[in-house]
């Protein structure tokens, strides 16, 4: 059983209150770890210690600031496999997706953030005898908030522009997987970050995360994770002033024109439908088809779901991997008997997957493609986050951007045409914050990050997530 600690001013320890949670695996469902059951008194202390390092912190060098976060970087490079291991223990993904997608973008945020902290600039305009100019000043301690499905990933996506930014953090990653963020910890330690300058508090939403967000010294609150949850936070913090940057649920469509090559297309549509077990708010679960290729393309898109493999994710050869937890499971298998009520006709899988070995009472289900469903039923109006993806047919350009809009989502969407004029009108009515043409999941950093409508509010990425970190002030000087 491994035992998870929380990292509170620069040292590792357990919970005030000595109360532990466990935590299983959930390609087996058996309990591996156990994380602190944190409460307001750690928050509390980790807060104090985010406030009395962050005057050193903010006032050090981009350089110093820098060289920190290289090293955070390096030593994840280094513990690549341990890490890797982590997270597919503490996700049930396949530990190949882990390695290749998780590690190597926590890794990359930490050094690209490592460059960015040196490269942050602010704006200033020339007038004869004035010059204005605007300050960026970090904001203080901030907190970082991230959720179970891509968990050291989005970690770090949210640490890395706050530490570069001269902000000092506490961070409360998901209870459901705590693993790689404890590891993390460890690493800041080894890295030599001054104590204070990140904090890690593991527990409960509703009493360590509920504690955070409301705690008057936090300036700001970086979250991810559902559309119910993140409008809690919004409640919470109503009239407090804090900056806020929600990063919600979504319910994204792939749309696909007659003009695409079919075969080209149909590999990655699969992928954008089932990465990591459809855990991926970006995740194309609303797949729209041209009418006139719909029986063609829907025949490829069968038989490539069904040559997916469902399996142990230490297991190289497994595509997907299991479900995060027994509730999510019964959650997911719920919305997949509630559209068959509904209608809806099960193309392939629609159910668990059992299987044989260590992994006998994981939490598998197969990839499910469901045809049939009005467009507002709620298979297509409410995020799944599982592996279920609806299919819809459109008629014509009009009609696919009002399917696509149609739901109270706006993460993100992708689409499929050779007509490049097309892909540009597309895109520009889409009302989704990230828009993939003839792609899905390719990321550049520099880049803005979001989503309208119930996806949240606030931009992470590159330039915006440090912004979001610091606040402006307009300095005049007439001379």
């Amino acid at each position: 059983m491994e035992c998870l600690q929380n990292l509170i001013d620069g040292q590792l320890c357990d919970a005030q209150n000595g109360r532990k949670l466990s935590t299983p695996e959930p390609a087996t469902g058996l309990d591996f770890a156990q994380l602190p059951d944190s409460d307001a008194a750690d928050v509390d202390a980790a807060v104090a210690a985010a406030k009395r390092a962050f005057p050193a912190w903010s006032a050090a060098s981009a350089d110093a600031r820098s060289r920190c976060l290289r090293r955070l970087a390096d030593l994840i490079h280094r513990d690549w496999e341990l890490l890797a291991h982590a997270e597919s223990r503490d996700s049930g993904k396949p530990l190949h997706v882990a390695r290749t997608v998780d590690i190597a973008r926590a890794r990359h945020n930490f050094s690209f953030f490592a460059d960015a902290a040196t490269q942050f600039a602010s704006e200033s305009h020339s007038v004869p005898g004035q010059l204005n100019y605007t300050l960026r000043q970090p904001l203080g301690p901030v907190a970082c908030i991230s959720p179970w499905n891509l968990p050291l990933y989005l970690l770090t996506w949210k640490i890395a522009p706050a530490l570069a930014a001269g902000c000092t953090v506490v961070a409360k990653p998901s209870e459901v997987t705590p693993y790689t963020a404890f590891l993390l910890g460890k690493l800041a330690i080894e890295a030599g970050l001054p104590p204070g300058v990140l904090n890690i508090v593991h527990g409960a939403g509703q009493t360590a995360g509920a504690a955070l967000v409301s705690h008057p010294d936090i300036k700001a609150v970086s979250f991810t994770g559902s559309t119910r949850v993140g409008a809690g936070i919004a409640a919470a913090t109503a009239g407090t002033w804090k900056k806020l940057s929600l990063e919600l649920g979504g319910k994204n469509a792939t749309i696909i024109f007659d003009d695409e090559d079919l075969d080209v297309a149909v590999n990655e549509v699969v992928r954008a439908a089932f990465s990591n077990q459809g855990q991926i708010c970006l995740c194309g679960s609303r797949i729209l088809i041209q009418a006139n290729i719909y029986e063609a393309f829907k025949a490829r898109l069968i038989g490539r779901t069904r040559e997916l493999r469902v399996g142990d994710p230490l297991d190289a050869t497994s595509d997907l991997g299991a479900l995060v937890s027994a509730a999510h499971f019964a959650k997911v298998s719920a919305c997949i008997d509630r559209a068959r009520a509904d209608g809806g006709a099960i193309l392939c899988g629609g159910g668990p997957v059992r299987i044989s070995g260590r992994c006998a009472q994981g939490w598998f289900i197969a990839p499910t493609l469901i045809d049939g469903l009005a467009a507002n039923c709620a298979a297509n109006q409410e995020e799944i986050f599982g592996p279920v993806a609806t299919l819809l047919p459109f008629t014509d350009e009009a009609d696919a951007i009002a399917l696509a809009n149609g739901t109270p989502y706006g993460l993100a969407a992708n689409v499929w045409t050779r007509d490049v004029s097309r892909a540009h009108r597309v895109a520009e009515r889409l009302q989704a914050g990230i828009v993939w043409l003839n792609c899905w999941m390719v990321r550049d950093l520099r880049t803005p990050f979001g989503g309208v409508k119930a996806s949240g509010v606030g931009r992470e990425g590159g330039w915006e997530a440090m912004r979001f970190f610091t606040e402006a002030k307009s300095v005049t000087l007439v001379y």
